[in-house]
């Protein structure tokens, strides 16, 4: 089958999907929404910049072979950096008013490359051009968990966009049930074929409990014999609550001022570095760049506790990860996190807002290694039963070919 995906070429999650897409046997028409360079996986590439996204700058920093960042790129990144909110609403107001012309362009790459199927891997702005596809090209979107809850509220365009995607849209995934019931609120057809699998594919467990395995050896610049408590997140305005966790670190440092924090793609962030300094807890915390895979999956395997604390948010492919490397998961308390874990079971749920329920979850998860234990059992079978790689890409495989056939 030839699948054009419309997605952040930047993106891991992305790749991976491409990766597990080729290793099906199809034939990859790869159209980014971001700057990005070729991958093996693609038989085809394109690159359209949707929404203002090359103002977005690369994602390259912290990565392995990177090439070196020009110093009008830095620049634009710093002030991406320290304007991102007011960047993220110029786009819910002026990226809408772009889509046609986008929607537009895509339309000639469809008809350039003939695809059986178009698949955009999240709705704005992936899937709000690919809205623009006649009715007889086979259309299925993505959604990432704050589509709906989040950046459909954005504006007024936004809402009305979104509201056009799911119309159109012949197939909707998820990785989390809720957000297939919020899509068929938000206009998608109740007869339109639906899948609900990880954003990034599936996790092939056996792959990275080695990876990680092997990346122990790598992780010596760690601080030794202390619990490691890891936030994986970044930045992610709206969305993660980087106030409620940096606010609960004094308070868990209160109780185990034994504890060290690292904190993921967060290194020269201003805000990161601004939290810091303002609550004096530069010995206990570690800003890290975005980081390979395999060294992400090496520290969950040393860490003790995981902290994602979302007030919008699907499945974290880092929360699955997380949880196949046996780290404790603590999270905020919302629909999609309560399809995963069950308080006190196999993880901890607290309220976003809360940086006091924070710090006794996490307290809580350091003292108490029977519940790590069990808890660390109980989330690998829940991977194997509903995250495991070869279930993921026959869910898909069928999904795909549902749709094809729908338009024969």
């Amino acid at each position: 089958m030839r699948v054009l995906i419309l997605a952040d070429g930047r993106s891991p999650i992305t790749k991976r999907w491409l990766e597990g897409l080729k290793q099906l046997g199809h034939e990859i028409i790869f159209v980014s929404s971001y700057p990005c360079s070729r991958l093996d996986s693609m038989d085809d590439f394109y690159i359209l910049p949707i929404a203002f996204a090359n103002f977005a700058g690369s994602q390259t920093a912290g990565q392995r072979n990177a090439p070196e960042i020009q110093p009008k790129t830095r620049s634009r990144r710093g002030l991406i950096k320290r304007f991102r909110s007011l960047f993220l609403k110029l786009r819910y107001w002026l990226g809408p008013l772009s889509l046609p012309y986008y929607g537009w362009r895509l339309n000639r790459i469809v008809k350039a490359t003939q695809p059986d199927l178009v698949h955009a891997l999240r709705i704005p702005f992936e899937g709000m051009t690919a809205a623009f596809l006649p009715k007889r090209v086979p259309f299925a979107v993505s959604i990432w968990g704050n589509d709906l809850t989040l950046h459909a509220s954005g504006s007024g365009l936004m809402r009305r966009m979104t509201l056009r995607t799911l119309e159109r849209a012949d197939g909707l995934a998820a990785d989390t049930r809720r957000d297939i019931r919020l899509g068929k609120l938000w206009g998608f057809s109740a007869e339109g074929r639906t899948l609900v699998v990880p954003g990034n594919g599936g996790i092939d467990i056996t792959a990275v409990r080695i990876a990680a395995e092997s990346g122990a050896s790598g992780l010596g610049w760690l601080p030794f014999n202390r619990p490691l408590v890891v936030n994986p997140r970044g930045f992610r305005p709206g969305s993660v609550r980087s106030d409620t966790f940096f606010r609960s670190i004094p308070l868990i440092l209160s109780q185990r001022p034994d504890a060290f924090f690292l904190c993921c793609s967060m290194a020269e962030q201003p805000e990161a570095l601004a939290w810091v300094n303002q609550l004096k807890i530069e010995k206990q915390v570690l800003l890290l760049p975005v980081l390979p895979q395999e060294s992400l999956w090496a520290i969950f395997r040393r860490a003790k506790v995981t902290v994602s604390v979302s007030e919008h948010d699907g499945t974290p492919n880092s929360l699955l990860e997380a949880m196949t490397c046996g780290c404790f998961p603590v999270a905020g308390d919302i629909e999609s996190m309560r399809e995963w874990i069950t308080p006190g079971v196999n993880g901890m749920l607290i309220n976003p807002d809360s940086p006091e329920e924070l710090a006794t979850a996490v307290v809580d998860a350091l003292q108490n290694e029977s519940l790590r234990v069990s808890a660390a059992a109980l989330n690998l079978e829940k991977i194997r039963e509903k995250a495991e790689l070869s279930v993921i890409q026959t869910a898909i495989e069928i999904f795909y070919n549902q749709l094809k056939r729908q338009s024969d």
